[in-house]
């Protein structure tokens, strides 16, 4: 078995994951509070950063409009965001898409609201 130990865990190297470590690294050395990261801390991140994404796409193309279809969109995305507990935190990240034309129309909704 390539990639394992003796003991039977995965070692942690980037043929082990479809994301790129490096660019995982650069994202996480972003933040103020990380001064050091060790390979092992690289690819749990790497890694669940992945099995993520996977499960958000997956539990998407589920419930997505695109049933039938080998598709996903970023509606079904949205609609994940919105409609599963475990995906609210990305309703910021995912909103739903909106016309230009919708949008202006409830702006112009708020300011006539305002001048009551």
């Amino acid at each position: 078995m390539s990639g394992d130990n003796v003991d039977g865990k995965v070692a942690p190297n980037s043929k082990n994951v479809s994301l790129p470590m490096s660019r995982v690294k650069l994202i996480m050395k972003s933040s103020p509070d990380v001064s050091n990261i060790n390979q092992e801390a690289l690819f749990l991140t790497t890694k669940a950063t992945e099995l993520f994404v996977q499960h958000l796409a997956r539990s998407s193309y589920k419930n997505g409009s695109g049933k039938g279809k080998n598709t996903l969109s970023y509606s079904d995305l949205a609609n994940a965001a919105e409609g599963t507990d475990n995906f609210q935190f990305l309703i910021d990240i995912l909103p739903k898409k909106i016309l230009a034309r919708d949008y202006l129309k409830s702006l112009e909704e708020r300011g006539e609201e305002d001048d009551i």
